[in-house]
């Protein structure tokens, strides 16, 4: 079983560490200001997977954005296409495109629509919208990588309650039996779904032994926690001859106190007054670390 307690160390300098905090809260901010401008959209699940997706484009991710069809990439697939918010963000925050048509979010005619398509933004792999599909496509690439002797990477990011769907455990399957071990499912593991807990809805527990079942290395971690997503990541990229499945324990929400934990935010943009609340929490997270950073 691996944990936290158990990943391949990862040397990363404490400025760093800082440098993605900061790079964390700026995405929390602009999912957050995009969303109440277009007043539609998914903080809850947006929020959850920030951390990730910063270990990722930052640490992880061999990739480009001056050329994102580049052919020596890593894959990333947004199978919870909900939170297209968050890798809108993130894709313009690492140089995919320009900021500035953030704001179009969900507008008509918008390249951001409310679930990534392919070809409308640079970096969105595949279009997704119907959970359960971006597993089957990742596993679709990682065996073409494999059969080409290619070795690039592939990461899906699935929400847990995504994990009810049959496909998802159909490809499951396949991976384990084509021994594909250039392929990781990292789960965003919040434990809430639009019609509430996943274990009220259809229980998953337990996850990690479902996933192991199947034939994948399994690990858990704290997926709020940027560093240990990054050991977590870079781990599994030296796992041999079995995908990966990465436990990303996190908080629907997260950043946000009055979101964490809270049914409501999968699908409820914030009022005005609660997206004033929000910059403030977001605004007073900055100054503390600054304020830690002036006293070191």
């Amino acid at each position: 079983m691996l944990t936290s307690a158990n990943l391949e160390h990862v040397e990363v300098p404490e400025e760093d560490l800082v440098s993605l905090a900061r790079s964390s809260l700026a995405i929390r901010e602009t999912v957050l200001r995009n969303i109440h401008s277009a007043q539609s959209g998914h903080p809850g699940g947006s929020l959850s997977c920030i951390d990730i997706l910063v270990a990722l484009y930052d640490r992880v991710l061999r990739h480009d954005p001056a050329r994102p069809d580049w052919p020596e990439r890593d894959f990333f697939i947004l199978s919870k296409g909900h939170a297209a918010p968050a890798l809108y963000a993130t894709l313009a925050h690492y140089g995919y495109f320009d900021p500035s048509i953030l704001p179009t979010l969900r507008r008509l005619g918008s390249p951001l629509q409310g679930h990534p398509v392919r070809g409308n933004v640079p970096g969105v792999e595949c279009s997704m919208g119907e959970l359960g599909i971006g597993l089957p496509v990742g596993i679709g690439i990682g065996l073409g990588m494999k059969l080409d002797h290619k070795p690039n990477h592939v990461y899906v990011l699935l929400g847990d309650g995504e994990c009810q769907e049959g496909s998802v455990w159909e490809a499951a399957m396949a991976a384990s039996h084509y021994r594909l071990d250039n392929i990781t499912a990292i789960i965003d593991r919040n434990g809430l779904q639009i019609d509430g807990s996943t274990e009220k809805v259809m229980g998953l527990e337990p996850l990690f032994a479902k996933w192991e079942a199947f034939g994948w290395q399994v690990i858990e971690i704290d997926g709020t926690d940027v560093y240990q997503v990054i050991c977590a990541l870079q781990t599994a990229k030296k796992l041999l001859r079995k995908p990966t499945a990465i436990i990303a324990y996190s908080v629907k929400g997260a950043g946000v106190q009055y979101m964490e934990h809270v049914q409501k935010f999968h699908g409820t943009p914030p009022t005005d007054d609660e997206y004033d609340e929000a910059l403030r929490q977001l605004q007073a997270a900055r100054e503390t670390m600054e304020a830690r950073d002036g006293n070191e």
